[in-house]
């Protein structure tokens, strides 16, 4: 398996090796951009885990009012924390990166 994955990346190296600087920037861009959508669906999934583990105590049929409440805000954060998130990332962008 170890070779397997040697080859890949002497492949790669080749295949990077062999792209003109423009195609290089544009690849290194794409690869960005890829990045920093993981990190922000990371970042959602941990955000998502906290406001259930800081709400919901015993889950159920129903929600109570306080849970409800509670998420309501947590999700109003999640808002906000996804706009400012949003926002830095435009930033970045409009930078060239």
């Amino acid at each position: 398996m170890r070779k397997h994955g040697c080859r890949k990346v002497a492949s790669l190296r080749r295949t990077m090796a062999e792209l003109g600087e423009a195609d290089e920037a544009e690849l290194q861009r794409l690869v960005a951009a890829e990045q920093q959508k993981a990190q922000f669906t990371a970042q959602v999934h941990h955000f998502m885990e906290l406001c259930w583990d800081k709400c919901v105590e015993k889950p159920g049929n129903r929600l109570d009012s306080r849970t409800e409440n509670c998420l309501s805000s947590c999700v109003d954060r999640f808002i906000d924390t996804t706009l400012a998130i949003t926002s830095r990332f435009a930033q970045i962008v409009q930078k060239g990166g």
